[in-house]
């Protein structure tokens, strides 16, 4: 799958809803950014922490996507454990994925995120649960 078709998949879900958008990818690696907008702030004008782990936790999933056959199995998010950092308030965070860990049915991705600046808002390990469409077709 490239990133264009992976940015089409994520069309009227809750990844365009955030403004997500994929930007590249390595065989142990996916980059995307988000803008910041005032929906993403909590009351003090600060991107909500909600939403720093909704993007860390769609970048590792589709990272973990990129590396099966998505006709097979099926990825779920099955942990995220993120740390906030910083406060971001304007302009567009970037995320990068970066895989820790691939087995045949977990794969650990620790992801950060950073603003315009280069400026680290946020870390995030996620894991995630690769689960065969058709159990019966992977005993």
């Amino acid at each position: 799958m490239t990133i264009e078709e992976i940015n089409r998949a994520c069309k009227d879900t809750f990844m365009e809803l955030l403004g997500i958008e994929f930007t590249k990818a390595t065989e142990t690696s996916l980059e995307a950014h988000m803008p910041i907008t005032p929906a993403l702030y909590q009351p003090m004008e600060v991107v909500h922490g909600g939403a720093l782990i909704s993007l860390a936790e769609s970048v590792g999933s589709a990272a973990s996507f990129l590396l099966v056959d998505p006709e097979h199995f099926n990825v779920l998010g099955s942990s995220v454990n993120s740390q906030h950092i910083s406060p971001a308030r304007k302009g567009t965070l970037y995320a990068k994925a970066t895989l820790l860990m691939r087995g045949n049915f977990k794969h650990i991705w620790d992801v950060e995120i950073k603003d315009d600046a280069g400026k680290l808002i946020s870390i995030s390990r996620v894991t995630n649960s690769i689960k065969p469409r058709n159990p019966k077709a992977v005993r």
